[in-house]
């Protein structure tokens, strides 16, 4: 199983960097961003700076969409990272949640990010790609040059688009039940479309907060720090209801019964621990979805994951913890997980 640290790009950027540079070193072969461009600063800028202060590591957005940038001006700069420092980069891409709404647009629909992967891929491959009408090419992209897109799904019809034509699955939750249902989905996607379903690569990204012990307290305050993801996939599962209604056979409850009594969401609060509009978060949600407790708690449902298919796990390292996290990955967990 790999390994991959997700952050916001919140200013410094060299804070960023150097959390990179130490996720590097503890073993991790994955930085990702968030990418929204009012909220936080421009990711592909400081990629730039990230790929240049590592020597393996991947970067990439988790996720980008295809409605805040023209599709040519984004495989550009995917393309040009690539031949600067060697096929490091890897586009996540989606809907477009915070990116479009604070922007005051809708997310983007699932016909539009098809279109956009089958350009973004072909154009940083140095293929050609129509761009409605008019068929471009970069002359300046070498052989050998590749971009990976993966896209990040939680609905039905996002399963299966992703399994019949991204290279990647992100699941932004690390529930056991509902990794195991989605997984399944992208997976028969993918073979019903003609594909080999290992072609997939299953990449599940939630956060994680290392505590000394399983006390009471301990546990209390991790919970705490990781309230926000509740809230933060709430937002898309708020859209499976709109669209699907509450008791849909096509989405499970056991992700959307949580919901119920949310409220309302403020995107200035997004991604941060201490959102007061996660307080409908229930801890049961909390245990499900992320990986909280002591550092065997975190093996064990690592291990577990890795038997349902996941191929990589991304931290969200947003909380009080950052740099005690990273390091406990690299000393014990992911030494243990990869034995």
């Amino acid at each position: 199983m790999d390994f991959g640290l997700v952050l916001q790009t919140d200013p410094p950027a060299s804070r960023v960097v150097s959390l990179m540079k130490r996720a590097e070193r503890n073993g991790f072969t994955h930085g990702w961003t968030f990418d929204s461009a009012v909220l936080w600063q421009e990711p592909f800028v400081i990629y730039s700076q990230i790929l240049a202060n590592t020597e393996k590591l991947t970067v990439g957005p988790m996720v980008t969409n295809p409605g805040t940038r023209t599709w040519e001006v984004t495989a550009s700069t995917f393309a040009t990272l690539n031949d600067m420092f060697g096929n490091r980069t890897v586009c996540g891409i989606g809907r477009g949640d915070s990116a479009m709404r604070v922007a005051g647009r809708k997310p983007n629909t699932l016909a539009r990010i098809s279109d956009a992967m089958k350009v973004i891929r072909s154009l940083a491959r140095g293929e050609e790609a129509d761009l409605g009408g008019t068929v471009v090419r970069f002359p300046w992209v070498k052989p050998g040059a590749r971009l990976p897109v993966w896209m990040a799904a939680y609905g039905p019809k996002a399963l299966k688009m992703t399994g019949e034509e991204a290279d990647g699955f992100i699941l932004q939750l690390a529930d056991l039940y509902l990794t195991q249902y989605m997984v399944k989905a992208v997976k028969d996607a993918a073979r019903a479309a003609g594909r080999n379903p290992d072609d997939v690569t299953i990449c599940v990204a939630a956060p994680a907060y290392v505590t000394a012990d399983d006390s009471p307290e301990a546990l209390a305050h991790a919970r705490e720090q990781c309230r926000w993801f509740g809230g933060m996939v709430g937002n898309h599962v708020a859209d499976l209801v709109s669209k699907y209604g509450e008791h849909s056979a096509q989405v499970p409850e056991e992700l959307t019964d949580y919901i119920k009594a949310r409220e309302g969401y403020d995107y200035s609060h997004h991604g941060r621990s201490g959102n007061p509009d996660t307080r409908f978060v229930p801890d049961e949600i909390v245990d499900r979805f992320c990986l909280i407790g002591p550092v065997e708690a975190h093996i064990e449902k690592l291990n577990a994951l890795r038997e349902l298919g996941v191929d990589q796990f991304a931290v969200y390292d947003m909380h009080d913890a950052q740099e005690t996290v990273i390091d406990a990955y690299g000393n014990k967990v992911i030494p243990a997980v990869s034995a």
